[in-house]
């Protein structure tokens, strides 16, 4: 397999889950401003949405959007866990989890990166993200992870998303449950080894 990414945007969320599962891959480090893959050529010409993550498996295929990698990936190696079977209760949890991250926290982010954004619509955003990180702080002050079931890709998700408060806000120290979940993912040598390998 062959995972295209850049480091700290919504691409280690996979890059993380790989890790965690051991599965050998190949990655291919891509500049999301000129879109342009290391050792050249235009990135378009491999996913002509324009952005990461994209997992090509090893019949050549490709496969988009990090919520539906991550599962691929789980169900490719279920005896580790990070995904309960497909077709229980558990699953659609996930699922669940997976859909609020991206729209309600993942897409949020969108404005507060855009240098265009007037400050009022960053203020709007700010105070959404908030309310959105309350809603997550209730369930994360009572349980180490999203699902009771333990750790799984939806949490190496939302660990992604977590990090970029630290470039545009808001302040996570509002939050000490989410603080203190982010500290419990990073310590987990799979997110070490991504984090290390994504900053190399």
């Amino acid at each position: 397999m062959k995972l295209y990414y850049s480091p700290g945007a919504c691409s280690l969320s996979p890059h993380i889950v790989l890790h965690e599962l051991g599965l050998p891959v190949e990655t291919v480090k891509v500049d999301l401003g000129s879109k342009v893959m290391a050792g050249g050529g235009d990135f378009r010409s491999v996913n002509p949405k324009g952005y990461v993550p994209v997992l090509q498996l090893d019949d050549g295929s490709l496969l988009s959007e990090g919520p539906a990698i991550v599962q691929y990936l789980a169900d490719r190696k279920p005896e580790a866990g990070l995904a309960p079977a497909n077709g229980t209760l558990e699953r659609y949890r996930l699922q669940e989890w997976l859909n609020f991250i991206a729209t309600e926290l993942h897409k949020q982010f969108s404005p507060l990166f855009n240098s265009a954004s007037p400050d009022s619509v960053k203020a709007a955003q700010l105070k959404r993200l908030g309310e959105r990180f309350d809603y997550l702080a209730q369930t994360l002050g009572q349980q180490d992870w999203l699902l009771a079931g333990g750790y799984s890709v939806a949490d190496a998700y939302l660990f992604t998303v977590l990090g970029w408060t630290a470039h545009v806000g808001p302040d996570l120290a509002a939050w000490p449950a989410l603080q203190a979940y982010q500290q419990r993912v990073q310590a987990r040598p799979a997110v070490a080894a991504t984090l290390a390998a994504e900053r190399s």
